[in-house]
């Protein structure tokens, strides 16, 4: 056997269909199911700690910047199993086994009904949920980033030496395979999620919009076992990362041993290692630095790219997802990014550089990767533009130590109400006072109406919101009012009945008493009907075109005539909270500009690192790229925690603006840095001047050892004598 068999082992029978290996078959699909996968959960997992777990918003998005930063951090874990150890394919196949184990934990932990014992929908031990979600996302995150850098480079070992134009082919259709999977997930995993579903009461579906992820990783890790025969299986090498971090730990540590004045200096603190490692190694290294180097500044910009899972995606539930012919859901918008991909890229590649070429504009790419991360701070002026016009659509919500109070006259004839005898205020017939009055303290309230006078000392729970209902014997009936805005885009209904006898009403609101508020009822955006029943049988039918995240009182009067066919103008709505009325079409701007900014700077990232990276080393700057992304997640969570901003439109701010300083200071060094080939720097060290001074170097060496080992003969003979 010879060496080459040792290090490889291909197919007992190679198979290609028009000139590609059927192979990579297998690879392509494993690649868009588990794209397909990881976007499509992490798509809906922010809107899931929100909605399901019942974290706040900074809660929310520091676990979901954690977890992609684990995503990002694991990959040189992969890398180093792949080629010091298991190889490529057991690498994929181990891991994606974690990987699905994650998923399928991600769906059971989302299932309400495990811990639900009463039944009313709500979750008992959240706990369990939290502990099974935490267990879920660990496993995610280490399948998918230890498979990262393992999938596309095995694709790439199928090929032969005569296939290098198939491999390119290769490379162009595995991309795709990303993209397409991406696409797709984010537009079907918000609708899943969307549809209700349970055992014992209908909730939210996350289990089906986890379940299907999972469900495709389980379809990707058998269909890619399944080619395991027609596979090229490369045995491990070696990893260079790691050869290339012993070659700088023994420069910093030979430099630190030498430092005194007397030791001459180097002209690179990297040719310390010189004494150890061959030159070349050395040269290599020294690329390698100077353009990781230039990373520094780059997780700058993933943290304001990667917050479009997070913090957008959370503005656009406080927005009009209404598009006419569709309703969409705000985890959907995330759909916006791969599309704009899709058109952006060509129309840079084919029509905008050429252009700036003819232009005679030397557009290198560490000037595109410049204005790429200004387009990404001006996405997020954009967004806190945006925020800007959505915050006065919001509720003025109690806070501390502050309570919310309003009143509601459900006599026929017009009440006084004042306050501490400072205020007062009119309340018309089968109406409301208006905006809600904040308190934090108790206060005197003095009721007239056309007969009589009362007064009440009234005090108001931390943090709540009230609404007290007046009968027409100045009567207070006190209920509680919803203190946050109702979730997903739902509004928040209930009736109040003036009449003396009991009202049934259709719909899920149910039997109301006499001077009494039903419980609250929720219902989704278009037009929600009810059927108002007396006691006689006489009805009337109210319908009420419904927003996005809104809540209303209505009040049934006393003398509405139930004979009448417009019976239902006589009902009095109250709007306690607002319906969403910013569009989140006006979201598209931001996208527009934080993609053209990916586009730019990504894409030309990457183009960049490959052509500045020697040939043995691509996959060390791969690395150094991806740890980019993971500490601008890290930084989102450090930034976020330690800014404690009370608006979201100043957070926004703040992240730009720390982008902009940080574009300036990349710009800076990329003026200094020098382009060079890799390959004209690594031919030098193949010239016959270069190989006869390396011989010269190991025959020094040897010359060396021998001495010393003569002197240690010596030593001994002189000891035994």
């Amino acid at each position: 056997m010879t060496g080459k068999d040792l290090d490889m082992k291909k197919p007992k029978k190679k198979v290609d269909v028009c000139g590609y290996p059927l192979s990579i078959f297998f690879i392509v699909v494993n690649e868009f199911c588990e794209r397909f996968s990881y976007y499509g959960m992490r798509a809906v997992l922010v809107l899931y700690f929100r909605y399901f777990l019942k974290w706040d918003d900074d809660l929310a998005t520091s676990i979901y910047h954690t977890f992609v930063a684990l995503c990002y951090l694991t990959p040189i874990l992969g890398a180093i199993v792949a080629d010091s150890w298991l190889g490529k394919f057991k690498t994929i196949v181990y891991l994606s086994v974690v990987y699905t184990l994650g998923q399928i934990v991600m769906a059971v932990s989302a299932i309400h009904d495990i811990t639900d014992s009463d039944m009313d929908g709500t979750p008992n031990n959240m706990t369990v949920h939290v502990a099974l979600s935490m267990v879920g996302l660990l496993l995610i995150a280490l399948g998918t980033g230890g498979i990262k850098p393992c999938v596309a480079a095995f694709g790439g070992d199928q090929f032969e030496d005569h296939q290098e134009k198939q491999r390119s082919t290769f490379f162009s259709i595995f991309y795709l395979s990303i993209n397409a999977g991406s696409l797709l997930s984010t537009i079907i995993t918000p609708i899943l999620r969307a549809q209700d579903c349970g055992i014992h009461s209908q909730q939210k579906c996350y289990p089906l919009a986890f379940g299907v992820p999972a469900a495709l990783m389980v379809v990707a890790l058998i269909v890619f076992i399944i080619g395991s025969g027609m596979y090229t299986k490369t045995a491990p090498k070696g990893n260079i990362m790691l050869e290339v971090c012993k070659c700088i730990g023994f420069a910093v540590k030979n430099r630190f041993r030498h430092r005194s004045k007397n030791f001459p200096k180097r002209e690179h603190w990297m040719d310390w290692a010189d004494e150890k490692y061959d030159k070349l190694l050395v040269a290599q290294v020294k690329m390698v630095l100077k353009v990781l180097f230039l990373y520094i500044p780059l997780p700058m910009f993933w943290t304001l790219f990667d917050q479009q899972g997070s913090r957008w995606t959370l503005q656009a539930t406080t927005m009009d997802g209404d598009f006419g012919i569709a309703t969409i859901q705000p985890d959907q918008m995330q759909t916006v990014n791969p599309i704009l991909i899709l058109v952006l890229v060509p129309v840079m590649d084919s029509i905008l550089y050429p252009l700036i070429k003819k232009c005679h504009l030397n557009f290198t790419p560490l000037k595109r990767m410049t204005v790429g991360m200004f387009l990404a701070a001006l996405a997020f002026v954009a967004a806190a533009l945006l925020q800007l016009q959505i915050d006065p659509t919001l509720p003025k919500l109690p806070s501390g130590a502050e309570g919310q109070i309003k009143f509601l006259n459900v006599n026929d004839g017009q009440l006084n109400v004042s306050v501490d005898g400072t205020a007062t205020y009119t309340v018309p017939s089968f109406q409301s006072s208006g905006d809600y009055l904040t308190f934090e303290k108790p206060f005197k309230l003095i009721l007239t109406n056309s007969n009589m006078t009362a007064s009440y000392e009234v005090a108001l729970k931390s943090q709540a919101r009230q609404t007290t209902l007046i009968d027409p014997n100045l009567n207070m009936i006190q209920v509680e009012d919803l203190n946050k805005k109702p979730e997903e885009g739902m509004n928040a209904i209930r009736f109040v009945n003036s009449f003396s006898t009991v009202l049934n009403i259709s719909t899920g609101v149910g039997t109301v008493a006499p001077l009494g508020a039903s419980n609250y009822t929720y219902v989704k955006q278009g037009k929600a009907e009810f059927t108002i029943v007396k006691t006689s049988g006489e009805s009337c039918l109210y319908s009420k075109q419904m927003g996005f995240g809104s809540s209303f009182t209505f009040i049934i009067p006393f003398t509405m005539d139930f004979t009448s066919p417009d019976c239902w103008q006589d009902i009095q709505e109250v709007e306690d909270i607002k319906p969403n009325t910013i569009h989140m079409g006006w979201q598209i701007p931001q996208y527009f500009l934080m993609t053209a900014g990916e586009v730019v700077f990504s894409v030309t990232g990457l183009e960049f690192s490959y052509s500045q990276a020697p040939s043995n080393m691509k996959s060390v700057l791969q690395a150094g790229w991806l740890l980019t992304v993971a500490v601008g997640n890290i930084i989102v969570l450090i930034v976020a925690e330690a800014a404690q901003l009370p608006d979201q439109w100043a957070e926004y701010i703040l992240f730009a603006s720390l982008l902009v300083l940080v574009c300036i200071i990349f710009g800076i060094m990329s003026y200094f840095y020098t382009y060079i080939d890799p390959a004209e720097i690594e031919a030098q060290f193949s010239q016959p001047e270069y190989e006869e001074e390396k011989k010269r170097r190991d025959s020094l060496v040897m010359e060396i050892k021998d001495h010393v080992k003569m002197k240690e003969n010596e030593e001994v003979k002189q000891s035994k004598m």
